[in-house]
């Protein structure tokens, strides 16, 4: 299989990418590096990478910011990172995917657990996963060529719990491993408009 995954480089991505390098042929996209470079906040970046890369049979979204502070610190340029990377990126990536992915494609796109527990700074963060996750089940009802699209959504990884583990008290670190599994039961299963959540 073909697989594009954008963000392979961070915490989650090398991760997610190592695994499917073994069996199928991996592209790796970055703002910065890897065999193609997109910023997925810039529609034009996107089809220009869809353009690049032709027969996709999987893409795979591990990027996208949101900002992280006060609510009372928060204005609205504050909220229009989150809104312009993480949600309307990964909703571009679906969009401009319709159009340049091959039959019966996939696309897994990233959240994480503030759509469903957030936590004290996160407004914009929980916003923008919150959309996605209703983004997921109602593109699945009018997307074509039986493209099928997920959104994998995990709690505090046990990578990163050194970086956020005080912002996420009493929080049960989740296994790298069963992150992964969660991209590849989206990627090679045969679900569709699921949000696998991955949580403890």
């Amino acid at each position: 299989m073909k697989i594009l995954i954008i963000g392979g480089y961070g915490t989650i991505g090398t991760k997610v990418a190592d695994h499917f390098s073994r069996s199928h042929e991996v592209i790796l996209a970055g703002r910065n590096n890897g065999d193609v470079q997109v910023d997925i906040s810039k529609t034009e970046s996107i089809e220009n990478m869809y353009r690049e890369v032709r027969d996709i049979e999987a893409v795979i979204c591990i990027a996208g910011e949101a900002k992280w502070a006060p609510f009372a610190d928060m204005d609205e340029a504050d909220y229009t990172i989150g809104l312009q990377s993480k949600l309307m990126g990964q909703v571009n990536l679906v969009r401009l995917g319709a159009k340049y992915l091959k039959e019966g494609a996939s696309i897994t796109l990233t959240t994480g657990i503030l759509a469903d527990d957030p936590v004290p700074m996160t407004t914009s963060a929980a916003m923008v996963n919150g959309g996605i996750h209703s983004f997921v089940k109602a593109v699945d009802l009018e997307i074509k060529k039986g493209i099928r699209v997920n959104a994998v959504s995990s709690g505090l990884v046990e990578d990163a719990v050194e970086k956020y583990e005080s912002y996420f008290p009493g929080h049960n670190p989740v296994p790298m491993d069963k992150v992964v599994r969660a991209y590849v039961r989206s990627v090679e299963g045969k679900g569709r408009g699921e949000i696998i959540r991955i949580y403890e």
